[in-house]
């Protein structure tokens, strides 16, 4: 497991000290932790959005018009059980 040592404002330590202090985290580990597990999600989220942008403009521009969209649409749903 890596061991890091940072620094930061008294203002900061004061935040994170009261994170830990309210129950939200077992330590400072957990909450720093927690910080960069979210940051990873969030990161993947972009990355996952920039490759679905980067096929739906590879992909053209549709044929097809806004109410048979919509029809498709819901008989998709109507077929799955969502509607």
């Amino acid at each position: 497991m890596a061991k890091l040592t940072i620094s930061m404002p008294d203002a900061m330590g004061e935040y994170v000290a009261s994170r830990v202090e309210t129950g939200q985290y077992g330590n400072v580990s957990e909450y720093f932790r927690d910080l960069v597990r979210r940051e990873q999600e969030r990161k993947n989220a972009a990355e996952e959005l920039s490759r679905m942008l980067a096929e739906a403009e590879a992909s053209g521009i549709s044929e097809r018009k806004i109410p048979d969209i919509m029809r498709k649409v819901e008989a998709d749903l109507r077929a799955d059980g969502r509607l």
